[in-house]
């Protein structure tokens, strides 16, 4: 018994180094911003943050801080959506 469990906190182990084989497809979290509480969602590789900024930017801090903790269990889209710095949107605010 006890060595299947040590069987298990190995592979737990091994995996948990290893978070590209985790696939994000929706999730939803409190982010405890500088001077507010906000609630954050993942769904489909759409992102939403109830901030006043994401609802005149399509992005914001909160949400490109979980991009950026997530990246490795976000598809290619998810880690892109809504951030103001990929290759597009970058060449098109620079003009």
């Amino acid at each position: 018994m006890h060595s299947d469990l040590i069987s298990k906190i190995e592979k737990a182990r091994h995996y948990a180094q290893q978070p590209e084989r985790i696939a994000i497809d929706s999730l939803h979290a409190t982010f405890n911003g500088g001077n507010n509480t906000h609630q954050i969602t993942i769904t489909a590789g759409v992102w939403q943050c109830d901030c006043e900024f994401f609802k005149g930017h399509a992005t914001c801090a909160h949400v490109m801080a979980m991009q950026k903790i997530l990246a490795p269990m976000l598809s290619p889209a998810a880690r892109a959506a809504t951030n103001p710095l990929d290759a597009d949107n970058l060449a098109e605010m620079l003009g």
